[in-house]
């Protein structure tokens, strides 16, 4: 642990500053845009300038002073790291499956949908900036059946911060002894630093994500400090490789990113090495077509069918706007339904979307 806050609290060592590219905001709103795909999995192939550019953030942030509350979770981190069990004796003591991933662990032939908020998201003509505000976003995933919300807490790539994740968490506590409870909340940030996961902790996150090919050899580390502070981490990969590694790492939840095609997802947790006693949750993110058309939908069932436990989905919640049947929702429900490309189909009927208007209209119904 002698590289513990390292990068962070070394921040008088660099002092380059990083250049933001600005974007235009679309015009025309988020109701028609056409999305590019690009989601909370575009953290994993932004390459080494992003990786460096959050690593000179949080820098700047440490160097501007660390609120009491995160500084509370980091000494808890470094007094129970020398302590914590490891992944196989926490496998073998019952203790590897925590809430988040009873949660999202659903019996077979169902399908648990993390859905993701951010308050921007880039279409072909520049940016969306007008998604609701989280307070309001966080009760519809919940009541509509999302079994977990995910905070895009990158202020580049989904233009919110570790404000939007403490204002859902909130929220979803607010809704403690109702019907339908409250949800986990993930923490969803390019995590290059420990106390990103302190931070994660004190904003009352129940679980981080944590991107592989960004963390590379540090990713047990970055779960071991999750386990310290009483959260649990969610692995982002892209190849079975990397997969493989994440789970010899001590991860327990896999969300396979950056892969459009869904036998190739499939391909990236099949065939994988499982520690004796160990259960190990996958999911699959869903990435946002470039129409109105709501084909997600029907490759959340595929997933579902094909084995995954669980689907992320975050731009193409928002990419048909607020129409009462394809709000986001409704595309919660239409994933979580028990329908199947076999029996019905999401997509559009006749060219732009107006069969998926109908079916996820029924499906409300």
């Amino acid at each position: 642990m002698t590289k513990f806050l390292h990068s962070a609290l070394a921040a008088l060592l660099l002092t380059a500053s990083t250049n933001v590219a600005a974007f235009s905001v679309h015009p025309a709103g988020h109701s028609l845009a056409k999305s590019t795909g690009v989601t909370s999995t575009e953290l994993n192939a932004i390459g080494v300038l992003a990786r460096k550019a959050k690593e000179n953030e949080v820098r700047q942030w440490c160097e501007a002073g660390i609120d009491d509350s995160i500084m509370d979770k980091v000494k808890e981190m470094k007094a129970n790291l020398p302590t914590l069990p490891s992944a196989a004796e926490a496998d073998a003591s019952g203790a590897g499956v925590g809430p988040v991933q009873k949660s999202l662990t659903k019996r077979k032939g169902t399908i648990s949908v993390i859905a993701e908020y951010k308050k921007t998201f880039i279409v072909e003509d520049g940016f969306v900036d007008d998604v609701f505000a989280p307070e309001l976003m966080s009760p519809v995933f919940r009541e509509f059946g999302a079994k977990g919300v995910a905070v895009l807490a990158d202020q580049r790539m989904g233009g919110c911060s570790y404000d939007e994740l403490v204002k859902v968490v909130e929220e979803q506590q607010s809704a403690k002894g109702e019907m339908p409870e409250p949800v986990p909340v993930i923490s969803s940030d390019l995590i290059v630093d420990e106390v990103q996961i302190a931070r994660s902790a004190a904003a009352g996150a129940d679980a981080v994500l944590i991107n592989f090919s960004v963390a590379g050899e540090r990713t047990e580390l970055f779960i071991q400090c999750s386990r310290a502070v009483g959260i649990e981490a969610i692995v982002s990969v892209s190849t079975q490789a990397e997969a493989q590694a994440a789970i010899d790492a001590g991860a327990r939840m896999i969300s396979v990113v950056g892969v459009d095609d869904v036998d190739e997802k499939v391909a990236v947790v099949t065939d994988l090495k499982i520690p004796d006693g160990a259960a190990v949750l996958t999911i699959a993110t869903i990435i946002a077509n470039d129409n109105k058309a709501l084909e997600e939908v029907e490759e959340a069932w595929v997933c579902r069918d094909k084995g995954f436990n669980a689907v992320w989905v975050s731009d193409c919640l928002f990419k048909i706007g607020n129409d009462p049947s394809e709000h986001a929702g409704a595309i919660i429900r239409g994933m979580a339904a028990k329908s199947s490309v076999k029996w019905a189909s999401a997509k559009a009927l006749g060219g732009k979307g107006e069969g998926a208007r109908e079916y996820l209209g029924d499906i409300l119904m």
